[in-house]
């Protein structure tokens, strides 16, 4: 402590004497007292002294107050008196010094005091052992003290608390008190840990960081909450800014959709205070620290979607058209809606949906750039439009299209009524206001930016210079202007704007080359010696003509490639041209423009270059140095290279085109297969179905076989014969006379039963006859026969369906041949420096294999032809046989029917018949019991009637 004594030694105005002895004494008793009371009031006596003595209690009583931290933890009260004390001594925020040596001295005294706190680790571990405690006495003086530690010397203090067990974590326990000064003093003591240490702000973050700032600002009223709400902003900021795990963290734990009521603003005029603009200013910042464009591509696309997804795209342009905003809110908005869309399509789409609330409505593009060609209007507020329209072109093809359509003659409003895009963007070009002229034009090179269509389509657009005058082009009318010597910042827009255009556009260097006067000039403001202000646009006219030179497609005559070079040779010289071409990488605005997208400028005199140009101007001046420097001969060759590499890139376009023409045939081919594996799927589970409704009919018919069986051996059964009984004498004539009837009327019986027999038997027959195997009850060796046949034609369908698969599988695989086919014809285009015959070769084989390519589809086609015949034939005959085996059951339906009411006819007679034998034998009886004699044929008569009639029931009982 010898340097803290030499300043106490150096200062004028120090304590007098009887104070140092009084420090001195007061840390004697804290140091020796036994008593804690004495101990106690010697430090209470240090923190009184400690603001107006702050070095000479820092020196002597710092070891003591330390010491009593260790050995004292469990009186809370001297615990936070000497807490007090320590920040009193380090913290340099309530110096009431005036004077700046005296400020500057004391923040040096802070500094020294708190490398010599943290000299011993311990120190600080012993410090957040403490916050551990509840005691609001010890836990805010120290959250206090620990704050202005590491506001003094941040990194070492972060670097023990990192390595300290658990450090982080008790510090996050701050933001879970219920009482709200230690919570936001919390928040604070976080701000200053998290300050540039990504490690612990992962740590932060990971210990739920996220949830309890949101809920704090929730809670505090959001965007209407005081000042708490803005040191949580300013925290979340420090973990999510330049951190890319935090920012995924963020995104993934669905937080963005949490910050959307931030913005529900309303429209009313009032209620903008100081702290809510400032709270406000902070949200939009922290929205576009999630999709700045410096963060990997990937995650702050993500970003873009999960805001368009959950609304708060749609609700930062509510606050956009609003009305009643602060300028630097609007301002600080249109900058975030920029970033929000810059690259994501679906968001710039939506963008472009977006109406302003007037009558009648306008498009927000609109409306915006009326702002920004306003020359009344707020220079940081016009900066921040052009910037939006810039991300909304940025990767937008389609809107580029958009924009451009608007100057074409096919869709300017005749009428006038309304303004468009493309006619505000003319009006800033062509207006006296140097700054609209440099916006414009740069807007309008975005417009153009890596889009050769709308190069050449910007072509088409007529201007209207004055009445009785023939329109002119737009790309005349910028040359016409730029001849004119206007101010810089209105020649260096225009320029931009020509060398964005012509680049990559040959076409386009043309049209600018068929003006005669154009070549001239540019030679004539390089050549001359300027002052400083001019070399930048010197610079820019080397840019535009080396452009001319390099994007030249020899068609003028007159300004080919080896005359404007020996034009620049004669006139200026080589050397000289690129020393001027070198001014523009030179300038120093120019390092400045090429850091960030963001046109974000001082003030309007330092508005020179744009970001997008500055990446044109790196690509090009290398190459714009070689095409000077090379001689007519290297040029022709360069030119023959070129012609043959464009006859092979369109030789290869054409067979991709030829190949992507294939790829959409094979796409329809597997459709189609894809189709016929449907329709084959479908044909199997028919082919199921018709299965199991043929075994329910082998069900059935096996059932009937069976019923009709035993009906037939209960018919066998009543052809026994009955016990004789006697009768009288005296009836002995009148039996004899019934017998005889019976006898008759038994064979009339009979007779009919032989005639419903035979028609049974004629039934059974014409059952066979038709080929039906489930209803007769005789079924022969043909019925099995028939559906053997059956399951072989189900069996061959199925086959044939088996080998339809196979046929697609090798389909599929001839068209995988076919595409790697395609790929080694792509590759094996012609490269850079051979010869022509070379390539000649090489284009006849490639033709020939394309040939057998076509050649190949065609039999392909043939055969996929051929499939769908064979699969068509399939289904006809598995309809054939449904409607067979539908035919057969119908008839099956019918035969039973018929077998049922002769079965029933049959059981009538032979009830007939056994009363008629009953009736019969009951008189034989008695004529025998009368003694009247019977005569033995009629018994065997009947016998042998019984004895037929048992040998046709054994037959119906056989079948």
């Amino acid at each position: 402590m010898n340097f803290l004594r030499g300043v106490m030694g150096g200062q004028s105005a120090g304590p007098q004497h009887t104070e140092a002895e009084t420090i001195q004494k007061l840390c004697d008793r804290v140091a020796s007292s036994t008593l804690l009371d004495d101990r106690r009031n010697a430090v209470r006596a240090l923190k009184s002294l400690s603001k107006k003595y702050r070095l000479e209690v820092g020196i002597q009583a710092m070891e003591h107050l330390i010491h009593v931290l260790q050995t004292d933890r469990s009186d809370s009260e001297i615990i936070a008196y000497a807490l007090d004390t320590l920040y009193n001594i380090i913290s340099n925020d309530e110096e009431e010094e005036v004077e700046e040596n005296s400020t500057k001295q004391s923040e040096d005294l802070g500094s020294q005091f708190t490398e010599i706190f943290i000299k011993q680790p311990e120190n600080v571990t012993l410090l957040l052992s403490l916050l551990e405690e509840f005691d609001f006495h010890v836990r805010w003086p120290g959250v206090r003290l620990l704050t202005s530690l590491l506001k003094q010397l941040g990194p070492p203090v972060q670097q023990i608390i990192l390595v300290s067990p658990m450090g982080v974590s008790r510090l996050m326990d701050l933001l879970a008190d219920s009482r709200e000064i230690i919570r936001n003093d919390g928040v604070l003591l976080l701000q200053a840990l998290t300050r540039g240490n990504g490690a612990i702000q992962k740590i932060v973050a990971f210990e739920n960081a996220f949830e309890r700032l949101l809920d704090i600002i929730t809670e505090e009223g959001n965007s209407d909450g005081g000042i708490v709400v803005e040191d949580c902003l300013i925290l979340l900021q420090n973990l999510l800014k330049t951190n890319n795990s935090n920012q995924n963290f963020f995104k993934e734990g669905s937080y963005i959709q949490r910050m959307k009521p931030w913005f529900e603003v309303g429209d009313e005029n009032s209620g903008w205070s100081a702290q809510k603009v400032t709270n406000l200013h902070l949200m939009l910042q922290l929205v576009r620290v999630l999709v700045s464009p410096t963060n990997p591509p990937g995650a702050t696309s993500s970003c873009q979607k999960a805001m368009f997804q959950c609304g708060l795209l749609q609700q930062l342009c509510t606050i956009l058209m609003a009305t009643g905003i602060p300028a630097d809110i609007l301002t600080e908005t249109i900058n975030t809606v920029s970033e929000v869309i810059r690259g994501c399509q679906v968001n710039q789409d939506y963008f472009a949906s977006v109406n302003a609330p007037s009558n009648p409505p306008r498009p927000a593009i609109v409306v915006l750039l009326m702002s920004m060609v306003n020359e009344r209007q707020p220079f940081v507020l016009r900066c921040a439009v052009l910037y939006c329209f810039q991300c909304f072109l940025y990767k937008n093809q389609k809107g580029q299209g958009e924009i451009v359509a608007t100057l074409l003659p096919s869709t300017i409003d005749a009428t006038g009524s309304s303004v468009s895009a493309g006619q505000l963007l003319c009006g800033g070009l062509f207006s006296t206001d140097s700054l609209s002229n440099w916006c414009a034009a740069v807007a309008l090179a975005h417009a153009l930016q890596g889009n050769a269509t709308q190069k050449e389509q910007l072509l088409r657009v007529q201007l209207a210079t004055s009445i009785g005058n023939p329109p002119v082009s737009l790309l005349q009318q910028c040359t016409n202007i730029l001849s004119q010597g206007s101010k810089i910042q209105t020649r260096v827009g225009l320029l931009m704007l020509l060398c964005t255009w012509l680049s990559n556009c040959p076409i386009a260097v043309t049209h600018f080359l068929h003006n005669s006067a154009n070549v001239p000039f540019l030679t004539g403001q390089i050549a001359e010696n300027l002052g400083e202000e001019e070399q930048l646009v010197q610079g820019l006219c080397a840019l535009l003509l080396g452009i001319s030179i390099y994007f030249n497609d020899n068609s003028l005559e007159n300004y080919m490639k080896e005359k404007l070079k020996q034009l620049i040779e004669k006139r200026i010289g080589k050397e000289n041209f690129i020393e001027k071409l070198g001014f523009i990488s030179k300038h120093e605005l120019y390092s400045r423009a090429s850091q960030k997208p963001q046109p974000n400028f001082p003030s309007p005199e330092y508005m020179i270059f744009d970001h997008e140009f500055t990446k044109l101007v790196k690509e090009l001046e290398g190459i714009i140095t070689k095409a000077i420097y090379k001689s007519s001969e290297e040029d022709k060759k360069e030119e023959e290279v070129k012609k043959t590499l464009e006859q092979h890139d369109n030789i290869v376009t054409h067979y991709k085109n030829m190949i992507r023409e294939q790829d959409l045939q094979l796409e329809e081919l597997k459709q189609q297969v894809s189709t016929l594996k449907c329709q084959n799927e479908q044909l199997q589970t028919a082919v199921t179905q018709q299965a199991s409704q043929i075994q329910q009919h082998k069900d059935q018919y096996n059932l009937l076989k069976v019923q009709l069986g035993k009906d037939n051996h209960h018919q066998g059964s009543h052809g026994d014969g009955a016990q004789v009984n006697g009768i009288q004498p005296e009836e002995i004539s009148r039996l004899r006379e019934e017998v005889e009837e019976l006898k008759s009327q038994q064979g009339l019986l009979q007779s009919q039963l032989a005639e419903k027999d035979s028609l049974i038997e004629n039934l059974k027959s014409s059952q066979v006859s038709a080929g039906n195997e489930q209803a007769s009850a005789a079924a022969s060796p043909r019925d099995s026969e028939q559906i053997v046949e059956l399951k072989q034609e189900l069996t061959a369908l199925k086959s044939q369906l088996n080998s339809q698969s196979l046929e697609i599988t090798r389909l599929q695989a001839e068209n995988r041949e076919l595409l790697q086919r395609a790929e080694a014809l792509a590759k094996s285009a012609p490269v850079e420096g051979e010869n022509e015959n070379v390539a000649t070769a090489k284009t006849t084989d490639v033709e020939g294999r394309l040939s057998a390519l076509l050649q190949e589809t065609k039999e392909l086609k043939s055969e996929i032809k051929a499939l769908s015949e064979e699969k068509t034939a399939i289904k006809m005959q598995l309809d054939s046989s449904n409607s067979t085996i539908a035919i057969l059951q119908m008839e099956k339906d019918k035969l039973g029917i018929e077998v049922t009411d002769s079965k029933k006819e049959q059981d009538d007679l032979l009830v007939l018949l056994a009363d008629q034998d009953q009736k019969i034998l009951s008189l034989k009886s008695k004529l025998k019991i009368l003694g009247h004699p019977v005569e033995e044929e009629d018994e065997s008569g009947d016998q042998d009637d019984d004895d037929d009639e048992t040998d046709d029931g054994d037959k119906d009982q056989d079948i």
